[in-house]
């Protein structure tokens, strides 16, 4: 099995723990009204939303399986493997893992600091289009669920 990293960083102009609180505590209820044209419904298949916690993300494309495998409230940090779902578990990719810590912005706000491994079968080279491509799907959700926080100044 072989693993390709990628790593980005994304400032945003929200508090690290209000920024938090919307892209991984309350995701269930943000991301369907931050970012409805991908996010239909998320849900928790098994477990109470932390770490073990199975959780399905009904997308506009189909539908993707994520199990939890960090959320740290003190830290800000959050890390989920990606275990089911065509749409990114394609060409030889098994698993991705994403894992994000949410640290204050030098001048104000926070920066997300986000790393995904992608684990791929033996022998298949990972090409960095790929990660491109995913940086921008999270880039847009990032940038939704900011909007969105500005929008409504009163949530967490």
């Amino acid at each position: 099995m072989g693993v390709f990293t990628y790593e980005f960083d994304h400032p945003t102009k929200i508090a690290p723990e209000k920024l938090f609180n919307g892209l991984v505590v309350h995701s269930d209820k943000v991301f369907p009204k931050a970012y409805p044209q991908v996010y239909k419904k998320l849900e928790n298949v098994s477990g109470n939303g932390g770490a073990g916690t199975i959780k399905k993300a009904h997308l506009a494309g189909g539908q993707q399986v994520n199990h939890i495998e960090v959320l740290d409230k003190n830290k800000l940090e959050f890390g989920f493997t990606v275990v089911e779902g065509h749409h990114v578990l394609k060409g030889g990719v098994e698993k991705i893992y994403n894992h994000i810590k949410i640290v204050e912005g030098p001048h104000g706000g926070s920066v997300i600091k986000s790393t995904a491994k992608y684990f791929t079968e033996d022998g298949i080279e990972f090409k960095e289009d790929s990660a491109i491509a995913s940086r921008e799907k999270y880039t847009g959700l990032y940038n939704a669920v900011e909007n969105y926080l500005l929008e409504n100044p009163h949530l967490y």
